[in-house]
Formats: C-alpha cells, sequence, structure tokens
C-alpha cells in the first residue's frame, strides 16, 4: 500500500466575484504609490531590476489605505480557512497581517526563488494580469534532499513534479506557507503585472 504523507498545500480562490471595478481603482493606487515613493524606487533599482516593490520602503499599507484595509479584512478570512485546513492549533490567537506590499513588473522583470522568513502564511492578489504574464512558480520543498534520485518523467504527475506554476489571474487569491520557495520568472510581455503581496503571523 502507498499513501501520501507530509503534503505540500496551496490555496488558490478568487477574493470577489467580479474584482475589475475595485481592480481598476486599486491599480491606480499602486502606480500612484510608485511614483510617490523615492525610497522604493531606489531600492528596487538595486534589488528589483526593471520593476518596483514597496517591499521595503512601504510595507504596511493596510494601515494607512483604506482600500487596502478593505483588502486585509477580505483576505484575512481566507488565511482562516487555509489555516483550518493545515490543521493548525492557534491556540486561541488571531492571525495577523503584519506585511502588505506591492509589485509591479514590467516587460523583463523577475523575482528569484525566495521564501517569507518570520511569517505562517503568505500570499499574493492580483491586480492587473496582462495574457502571457508569468504565473506563480513553487518549488518542491524537498528538492535539495533527492541527492541521488533520478529525473522524473516528463509526462509526471503534477503532484510528483519538482515545480508547480499558478497562473496569474486578476481578482484571485493564491496562500501558501511561508516557507515553501517561490519565483516569478521574467516577464515576457509588454504589459505591467501588478500583484500585491503580504505575510501573516499568529498573536
Amino acid at each position: 500500500m502507498i499513501r501520501a504523507w507530509f503534503p505540500t498545500l496551496i490555496y488558490c480562490e478568487p477574493l470577489m466575484a467580479s474584482g475589475a471595478r475595485f481592480n481598476a481603482g486599486l491599480a491606480a493606487e499602486c502606480r500612484a504609490l510608485r511614483d510617490f515613493d523615492g525610497a522604493g524606487r531606489a531600492w528596487s533599482r538595486r534589488n528589483y531590476p526593471g520593476g518596483y516593490t514597496s517591499y521595503a520602503s512601504m510595507n504596511e499599507l493596510h494601515r494607512f489605505s483604506s482600500t487596502f484595509a478593505l483588502l486585509e479584512r477580505r483576505i484575512t478570512r481566507h488565511v482562516r480557512r487555509f489555516a483550518a485546513a493545515l490543521d493548525m492549533d492557534l491556540r486561541g490567537r488571531k492571525v495577523r497581517m503584519t506585511d502588505f506590499w506591492v509589485n509591479i513588473m514590467p516587460a523583463s522583470a523577475a523575482h528569484s526563488l525566495h521564501l517569507h522568513p518570520l511569517s505562517f502564511v503568505s500570499g499574493t492578489y492580483y491586480v492587473v494580469t496582462p495574457r502571457g504574464c508569468p504565473g506563480l512558480k513553487f518549488e518542491d520543498p524537498r528538492l535539495d534532499r533527492f541527492m541521488a534520485a533520478p529525473p522524473r518523467r516528463a509526462a509526471a504527475r503534477r503532484a510528483n513534479q519538482a515545480h508547480v506554476t499558478y497562473p496569474a489571474r486578476a481578482a484571485s487569491l493564491i496562500l501558501f506557507e511561508s516557507w515553501l520557495r517561490h519565483e516569478v520568472p521574467r516577464n515576457r510581455v509588454d504589459a505591467e503585472r501588478i500583484s500585491i503581496s503580504f505575510n501573516y503571523n499568529w498573536s
């Protein structure tokens, strides 16, 4: 008998039935933030070539913007649901968003493999996703322990592949445990991909 143990769960759901109007206003606010945030643009030139992120400059947007505060409340409901699916014992504590930042990826921008320390759930909400823009690519967390294992077949079941990519879809939400490494490959379309990322802790 073969059984699956130690699963890696990824949560993906639409955040709202029709988010076009909400996202249009959100996209305008993201672009206005980029224009205002000189420190973020300077940091991005050094660490996020070609793109813009407010990660190192304005990363608690839910505390300053009513639009982002509304988005936080909507996301938090899904984070609670995800934590329950993971059988997490929060010991009576609340889940709390700690970081909330904007990412704007024009043509050729990319975000290399990374994880999110000091949090337990992280995720992304998609605002603008032009046709053909890159999705979110996850890496099998056991990859550095495979040692002498042979490669997987090209037609391997998705659960057995070393990487899986979730397409970027506007108004959709993706949640994952913060230790799971992920990346966004180079944007190969001549249009901006806009997303908002976040971290949650429990306290």
